[in-house]
Order: structure tokens, then sequence, then C-alpha cells
């Protein structure tokens, strides 16, 4: 039977280690942005139509050259390895069999080649930009040499957030022994993730770093790498550096405000995602779905708008395009269905996902997807 994503975030969560599981339900600061992705969406009324002709629903769409299901991405989410065992081989299996893009991110587990080998999807990669150029280079190639068509510029993180939940879980902290032994008990006490993930899941390092880069720590490096290494003095000029490099889309992800909007499209961006890191940076902005209709009023249709943030059912997917964006990515909802059920948990919240759109666009009268407005809405 069919879980919605909260039955799957229930799941996730009996299952992980608590550290696990914060830092994919965790926001920054005291996650006001973080509710607001959800609770916005929720206040969005669709107009209920009746006596329409329904009997054939097209969800299916083009989006940067690649043929999609429905207008729907899997977001890149780090650490995925960790939730189930080759997590991000898994979820992109799951993404592969149901006809939409995964995206990898940097920060992955597995490494970009195992992904595509692993599940045989030409998978979009997500690019962070950090002070060695050199290594910056060598990913572009990377996913070049992958046959990856979409590259995702994520540029909402020069610093990371204030995570306070990641603080408290061990994630980040505490250091030396009381951190080891709290991650020590937090594996112990979950021992269906221990012997899957754990045990049996390894190596247990960031699969596109090479050790040499990151330094020795593995995991336990992460955010002081990231302190160390993303770039606080990236300027829209570096998108051209990454142009010289990459001959396919660019997307831009991590833009709240139309004035950014209008900068990404003077230096040539193929496409936008508004989207606050899921409430995992700047607390008390916008939600993306508030920040969506300014910046599509911005971009004027002259290049495809996407939007992450919140979203948790194929409900909030038609409330999305309603507002006016061509596609959704999806971040918090597929990680839940991993941590849950590896492989099955991602295509079950997908065909999950799918049978939700389709029931609200038969009682929206909306038959096909490319045609979904504001009219669905409710003024």
């Amino acid at each position: 039977m069919a879980r919605p994503v909260s039955e799957l975030r229930a799941a996730a969560r009996r299952r992980l280690p608590r550290l696990l599981f914060d830092y994919i339900d965790g926001g920054s600061y005291d996650e006001i942005t973080l509710r607001r992705n959800v609770d916005d969406l929720k206040t969005i009324a669709l107009r209920q139509r009746v006596m329409t002709d329904i009997s054939r629903l097209e969800l299916s769409t083009t989006l940067f050259g690649q043929p999609m299901s429905m207008p729907l991405a899997l977001a890149p989410v780090g650490f995925a390895g960790m939730y189930a065992r080759r997590g991000e081989v898994q979820a992109a299996r799951a993404a592969h069999a149901a006809k939409v893009p995964f995206c990898l991110s940097t920060l992955s587990i597995c490494a970009l080649e195992e992904v595509v080998s692993g599940s045989g999807a030409a998978v979009w990669f997500q690019l962070y930009m950090v002070r060695d150029r050199g290594f910056c280079k060598s990913l572009i190639e990377r996913a070049k040499a992958a046959g990856c068509p979409v590259l995702l510029l994520t540029v909402d993180l020069p610093i990371a957030g204030a995570r306070y939940r990641d603080l408290r879980s061990g994630m980040s902290g505490p250091v030396g022994m009381k951190g080891a032994c709290m991650r020590a008990w937090q594996g112990a006490t979950h021992p269906r993730w221990l012997w899957d993930v754990r045990l049996r899941g390894g190596p247990h390092r960031f699969g596109n770093i090479p050790p040499e880069v990151i330094g020795e720590g593995g995991l336990g490096a992460f955010a002081g790498w990231i302190k160390n290494n993303f770039d606080p003095t990236v300027t829209w000029k570096d998108l051209e550096w990454v142009r010289s490099h990459w001959d396919g889309p660019i997307v831009i992800k991590g833009l709240l405000d139309p004035a950014d909007a209008r900068a990404a499209l003077a230096a040539g961006a193929d496409g936008i995602v508004v989207s606050n890191h899921g409430g995992r940076q700047l607390d008390g902005v916008l939600s993306g779905i508030a920040a969506l209709p300014a910046i599509l009023d911005e971009v004027g249709g002259r290049i495809p708008v996407l939007m992450d943030g919140g979203i948790r059912s194929g409900l909030d997917v038609l409330r999305v395009l309603a507002t006016g964006a061509q596609g959704c990515l999806v971040g918090k909802a597929w990680a839940y269905a991993l941590g849950a059920g590896g492989e099955q948990g991602v295509s079950e919240m997908l065909a999950t996902f799918k049978a939700e759109l389709e029931v609200a666009m038969s009682l929206t009268g909306c038959a096909d997807l490319s045609k979904a407005g504001r009219d669905l809405l409710v003024s």
C-alpha cells in the first residue's frame, strides 16, 4: 500500500541513527524557513472544477532536452549513501525506472561513475564552487565523461548555515571522545541500519572528493572541509569560467531574489531553481513558493524556472506548476523514502507522487500539465 511522505518520514526516523535523520530533516537557526516551505504550500487553494473530460491525462514534459514522465526531479542530497547501502545508486535506479531525473550531490558517498554504471541513468550533476579551480575543473570533466546532461550549479552555500540540530545530534559536534561515543551508540542502537549500511555499505567516504583533497578524517572532515574550501569570493563572473569548461545546460540553484534572477539571465544561465536550500541556510527568508512569483515575472519565460522546498506530495507539485514553474526538485521527500526503504522506498514515493498528481489534475479539470497555470488557483 502506498505511503504518504509523512509515513516515510516516520519510518526513516525509526530506522536511521539520530544524526542522519536530523541531517535530512533539519534546518538552520530556529527552522522558521524550514516550516514556511511546507506551510506556505499548504495555504495555496486550488480551484475544483467538474464536468471536464479527464479521461486522458498528460503528465510528461521535456526540460533541458531531457524527456520526463512528470515535471519532477530528485534534488541533490549530500550523504545519501549513508541512508541506505550505496544509497545514491539505489535512488538513481528508482528515478531512472520512473523516468525522472536524478541529480547527484557533489557530497555524495557513491562516486558519480558508480551511480551512472549502477543505475544506467543519465544523471544530472551538482557542482559547488570551491577555491581549488583545478578540482572544480576535474569534477566538470568527470560529469562530461559520464554523460551528465545537466550541470546544477548550487550558489547559496558560500558558507554553511548555523544548523544547531547537527551540533546536538553528533553530525558536526561535539568533538573528541564524547562525540565518538555518541555516534557509536546511535549506530549500535539501530541494528538494521548498522548491518545494511555501516557493515555492508562501504566505503564510507565522499566518492567525488579524493582523500588527498579532503584530507584525513573521512566523513568527520566534512564540516571543516566546507569551511576551508567552499569559495566565498564567487560572483556571477565565475559562471563564465564554468561555461568555458561545460557546453551543456547550466542551471543555477539557490535563488530567492528577482535581482539575482536578473543577474543569472545576464550571465547566461540556462535555467533557475528557486530555492532556500531546504531551509538549511539563512533562516527567516521567504519560502520557495513565496519567492517564486516575483522571479517568474523577472524571467518572463526566457528560461525554465523550477522550484524546491517543502514539496511533500503530488498535490504540492500541481500547486507549484499552477503558480508558474516549469518543474520541481524534491529533496527531503526522497531522502526520507531512501532511509525508510532504500530503492523500493524511493520507487514507492515516486509512484505515490504520480498518483496524487493525477488525482489533483482530475479534480481541477487539468488534463495536460503543460497547460497548468494560475487559472487553477483561487484568486
